[in-house]
């Protein structure tokens, strides 16, 4: 695929003949210690391109990422999986690599390269040693840049996904999360698949996925992270030379997207979805609608889940598992967009000890939304969260994955320590406020399962 060139060094082709061009802005978002250890800093390039790092001078490895601001929910029905297809699609070659030129070098320095699609983002990334850096910065962004995506890759790559889509299916565990997603958002961009179905990932054709990727991978969409031992400066002209070299900094005047908004409503509550499977067990969330990742209530939330469903000592995994032995997994979770969320409690269960689950589930949801949890709950909880934050932020690619994904979604960043005070300052008070507005709603349940008619029918008392 050629793609047309804008090159801020002519400026015949930008269309701002007469106006300034404006300059690279860089700037420090969070200052580090006087070594420079987690400082974070950022650049804006001409065009819209956003390069942040964070500084962190003694480990000896270094990761790489590239942020796209596009999704599944930013696909139309008969594009679902587009975005997913284009992630896979992107590792098949590019006018400078083959498909082994991309991956051969990465493999050769002992790193690791990936990629990923959710809902409202995709981040392409490789980890390496802190030496191999300027590789994975050539690498990664000859991808984004300079793919190609031939006719005849879509066509390899088109079976490769549809066993993925069928490894998904077989896999109740993970197929029942995206039908719950379905039973609360409906048949809207949020709530369909991120993989796509059979049907749409068969129908999509090389011209729609490459008219895709021109429209949501232009630099104002678009922002690199990197972490680890890294020098901000020496990244920033890497990839503004690798952007360069493919023509693909766009217009100078150009201005980067801000954080997604949106109007997603979320379906009536009471509802009910069951896939009837001959599985050995059955499968079940009882949810209801979360908070969005702009609301500040997230933070009570996060504590909230943690005590309900987060840990061994939480509620449900004591009642559920240990005083009873119902299951063997149980726990809660939420979910945040940029404009609704899903809270939900996941259990596997042997199908005929389901309605014991979602009896004792319904139960504990209807007591903490009406009582709200114990101040010991609530601390045992914030340690909990603070513990596993910290801990989760241990690798370059865990940071690179903050910073990135805190830029695109929010515009903004948090330290670690701000991170941690915001945890910290959750009281009792605002569980039990949240825990009113979030739990005291009707919950709606999906299933999987050999669930037959009438144990169906049976289900639907956890819904009323």
């Amino acid at each position: 695929m050629t793609r047309k060139a804008h090159i801020t060094a002519r400026p015949s082709s930008s269309g701002n003949e007469g106006r300034a061009v404006p300059r690279q802005r860089t700037r420090t978002v969070l200052k580090g210690t006087a070594e420079g250890i987690g400082t974070v800093r950022k650049t804006t390039l001409p065009g819209g391109l956003r390069i942040i790092t964070e500084t962190l001078p003694t480990v000896r490895s270094a990761t790489f990422g590239i942020w796209a601001h596009v999704g599944s929910r930013d696909e139309t029905p008969s594009l679902n999986g587009a975005t997913h297809y284009l992630e896979h699609l992107l590792f098949k070659g590019t006018k400078r690599r083959s498909a082994l030129d991309i991956s051969a070098p990465i493999d050769a320095v002992g790193g690791e390269m990936n990629a990923f699609t959710a809902k409202e983002y995709t981040c392409y990334y490789a980890r390496v040693l802190d030496t191999d850096l300027p590789l994975a910065i050539d690498v990664v962004c000859d991808m984004l840049t300079g793919s190609l995506i031939r006719a005849e890759d879509v066509d390899a790559e088109r079976g490769v996904i549809l066993e993925e889509i069928a490894m998904t299916e077989d896999d109740p565990g993970d197929c029942v999360h995206d039908l719950f997603a379905h039973t609360l958002l409906g048949d809207t961009a949020l709530g369909r698949p991120v993989l796509g179905s059979v049907e749409t990932v068969e129908g999509l054709t090389r011209d729609r996925i490459a008219r895709f990727y021109r429209r949501h991978y232009d630099p104002t969409h678009l922002v690199v992270a990197a972490a680890g031992n890294v020098d901000h400066a020496k990244v920033v002209r890497q990839v503004r030379a690798a952007f360069e070299s493919a023509g693909a900094l766009g217009r100078a005047d150009a201005l980067p997207v801000g954080p997604r908004a949106g109007h997603q409503a979320i379906r009536t509550a009471g509802r009910m979805e069951v896939l009837d499977r001959r599985t050995e067990q059955a499968h079940v969330i009882l949810g209801m609608p979360g908070v969005s990742r702009h609301d500040e209530r997230r933070w009570a939330l996060s504590v909230l889940s943690a005590a309900l469903g987060g840990g061994m000592s939480s509620r449900l995994f004591q009642e559920v598992r240990e005083k009873r032995g119902l299951a063997y997994s149980v726990y809660s979770y939420a979910s945040g967009f940029a404009d609704c969320g899903l809270f939900g409690i996941y259990a596997g269960c042997r199908p005929g000890q389901v309605q014991d689950v979602l009896k004792l589930c319904r139960a504990e949801l209807d007591q903490v939304a009406a009582h709200g949890l114990t101040d010991d709950e609530v601390r045992r909880a914030i340690g909990q969260l603070s513990g596993a934050t910290v801990l989760g932020l241990e690798d370059t690619g865990a940071i690179m994955h903050r910073i990135g994904k805190s830029e695109l979604c929010w515009g903004e960043q948090l330290s670690v320590d701000d991170m941690l005070a915001r945890i910290s300052s959750v009281t009792p008070d605002d569980v039990r406020a949240v825990a009113r507005d979030v739990l005291g709603r009707r919950p709606s349940l999906a299933a999987i399962g050999p669930l037959g008619d009438r144990q169906a029918a049976a289900m639907q008392d956890a819904v009323s």
